[in-house]
């Protein structure tokens, strides 16, 4: 049997991880999974690492599980300002960060935050170079020095 590969497999990855995290039934959904394979004998490392979580997010999981059974693994108040950006937009620049700004229409030979910056403009997100930076270095992308 053939092995099956994802191309681009780091940006789907952070693109499945946002969307895990933007919506509160998938949230939900993960916790479940993090308690499923500590239940069936993974450690809180283990799992964590299998889900692209932390240790203590699994830990306090499990804790929240058998204090509360289910309604422990619900959705409680969230802190934070909503993303601006909707998933299609995350997507679009998720993708165009991984070429160059001018197969993008835009001037500059690497991404930095200005470029960035005006990238999502064009995609009627207004989101000022020092948040774009923050995204730079989420997506594991550095500016230029």
């Amino acid at each position: 049997m053939r092995s099956l590969t994802i191309p681009d497999a780091e940006t789907v990855i952070e693109l499945l991880q946002d969307e895990i995290r933007r919506s509160e039934e998938s949230r939900y959904d993960h916790r479940l999974h993090a308690v499923l394979l500590v239940s069936q004998g993974l450690s809180p490392p283990e799992a964590a690492a299998w889900l692209g979580d932390s240790v203590r997010a699994v830990e306090l999981w499990v804790h929240r599980f058998q204090e509360k059974r289910l309604a422990g693994l619900r959705e409680g108040q969230r802190t934070g300002r909503p993303s601006r950006m909707d998933k299609d937009q995350l997507a679009q620049a998720l993708l165009a960060v991984r070429s160059s700004p001018s197969e993008a229409g835009l001037t500059g030979n690497q991404w930095d935050a200005k470029i960035l910056s005006a990238y999502l403009h064009s995609l009627g997100v207004n989101l000022m170079p020092r948040q774009c930076r923050n995204l730079l270095r989420k997506w594991g992308l550095r500016e230029p020095n």
